[in-house]
């Protein structure tokens, strides 16, 4: 649980990611390859404001998640990459006034709980870590 920090921070950083490339996209309006080289299109799309800074989050988040499971099992770690989904339904709710429905929000507790039982479940992987590493040390000291 010590690195949950970080774990929640990269889910901060996904969910702002997906909010500013639905900002940029807004603001580009509907895309079309119509009569443009699909190649400049896209670079025009990259390249707005809002894409380009929910791009960089995205690697920022990427970055943060990496460090991540250097530290912690994936099995762990990456359950809890669903809250953004939470976060992100919600911010939407307020942004951008998208529909939050109650099967939606049925939806969001049951991944709530979900990540709940999965950050319990590290609790005595504390424990036994600790109580492993503490063994071998008096083991290796008695020799």
């Amino acid at each position: 649980m010590k690195y949950i920090v970080f774990i929640l921070f990269t889910v901060m950083t996904n969910a702002a990611a997906q909010l500013m490339l639905k900002q940029g996209m807004m603001s580009l309006g509907p895309i079309s390859f119509e009569g443009v080289n699909p190649l400049i299109k896209l670079l025009q799309i990259v390249f707005s404001p809002w894409v380009f800074l929910g791009l960089c989050t995205f690697v920022i988040s990427m970055a943060s998640h990496l460090y991540v499971l250097s530290k912690v099992e994936l099995s762990f770690a990456y359950p809890f990459l669903s809250l953004a989904y939470v976060a992100v339904a919600i911010f939407a709710y307020f942004v951008f006034r998208e529909d939050l429905n109650g099967w939606r929000i049925a939806g969001i507790a049951c991944i709530c709980v979900g990540t709940v039982l999965i950050a319990q479940s590290d609790r005595g992987h504390d424990e036994e870590t600790a109580s492993l590493s503490s063994d071998k040390i008096h083991s290796e000291t008695v020799r």
